[in-house]
């Protein structure tokens, strides 16, 4: 993300990755005023010419919406935001929906100014500079599964099983099986964009064969092989909670949500310092004991969530005076699938809360 303009009530910002358009779509609340250069039909340029029908031609003009919804799939390129047109050249009070992509530069105005939850997401979105994504492949000897990581979630992307032979021993085993995994490292190198980082995981050594079967096919991208000490999905997310691949992930914003929140689960487990739902949240704040707060980004910005009452920006506003850190998860990784389970907001304490 580019920080083009800015000042107290209107950002004006360009687009770089699908990161950006992540952050973008939880900037672009309800409500709020957003602008970028858009398309509408002129309907006095049309009629009829010669006998025929003429269509109304498409002009490009700056179009500002009144928000009312935005739409967005992690990993997709493309963000919509819909809206009532309250400034262009023509058309306004019409409904308009912009097609935010790579490139675009667009302007967000909040007349009250922007509350400290989208300002220190702004602020990550400039600090993460548009990292590319990262690869994770989980490797076992007759399964892979291909993983896609960005900064704010981890997708499927393919999944390869071995048919036949994989059960057996034997040469004619052990030729089926390097075959497999030959192949299995062309289409990868086939379905990554040139320069992903590709990280390959597992219990075995198939991941280390795979390596060097891909290197020795000629491929360039920066390849790491961890071991881990299961396959699949849950290889994948060791990976990240335990941080076997820091020199490739360390300034992932996903791989700091992930090891919090697993710190979490953990003091759970173990009746821990932790404190979760509203009555101890409550509590962890009276006492000062809240070190960081893990909250939805979702949460913070759902006009209708309460706590004690007030919305949750009085929640932060009294952390701050704490001292205490607060963190915006997303809910695109199954760590953060998990928070959103535990009613999206889990504190980890400075001490214990008496019982």
């Amino acid at each position: 993300m580019q920080i083009v303009k800015r000042e107290h009530d209107l950002w004006r910002l360009r687009i770089r990755s699908s990161d950006d358009l992540w952050t973008l779509s939880r900037l672009v609340g309800k409500g709020r005023l957003f602008a970028m250069l858009g398309e509408r039909r002129d309907q006095t340029t049309g009629g009829v010419e010669g006998g025929r029908a003429k269509a109304a031609e498409r002009k490009k003009m700056w179009i500002q919406l009144h928000v009312e919804s935005t739409e967005y799939q992690t990993f997709s390129d493309i963000l919509r935001v819909h809206g009532v047109i309250s400034e262009a050249k023509i058309d306004k009070g019409s409904h308009h929906t912009h097609l935010v992509n790579f490139g675009d530069e667009v302007e967000i105005s909040c007349p009250a100014g922007f509350p400290s939850p989208d300002v220190k997401l702004l602020k990550e979105a400039v600090k993460s500079g548009g990292k590319p994504r990262v690869a994770i492949a989980a490797v076992e000897n007759d399964e892979v599964a291909l993983y896609e990581l960005s900064q704010h979630g981890m997708r499927d992307v393919a999944a390869w099983t071995m048919r036949g032979g994989g059960k057996y021993t034997g040469s004619a085993n052990t030729d089926v099986r390097t075959t497999f995994l030959r192949n299995i490292g062309k289409d990868m190198e086939m379905q990554l964009s040139e320069g992903t980082p590709l990280i390959l995981s597992g219990p075995g050594m198939a991941r280390d064969q795979l390596m060097q079967m891909m290197k020795d096919e000629g491929a360039t991208r920066q390849i790491t092989s961890v071991a881990t000490t299961i396959g699949g999905r849950s290889s994948a997310n060791e990976v990240l909670r335990e941080g076997l691949a820091d020199n490739i992930l360390c300034d992932y914003a996903l791989v700091k949500e992930v090891k919090l929140l697993e710190d979490a689960w953990r003091r759970i487990a173990t009746d821990g310092a932790v404190a979760y739902g509203e009555a101890e949240l409550i509590t962890a704040l009276e006492m000062g004991a809240i070190e960081t707060l893990l909250i939805t980004a979702d949460l913070l910005r759902d006009e209708d969530a309460r706590i004690a009452g007030k919305p949750w920006q009085s929640y932060l506003d009294q952390l701050d005076a704490i001292r205490a850190n607060w963190i915006q998860c997303s809910t695109e990784h199954d760590a953060g699938a998990q928070l959103e389970a535990f009613g999206s907001a889990v504190a980890l304490l400075r001490f214990k809360l008496d019982d």
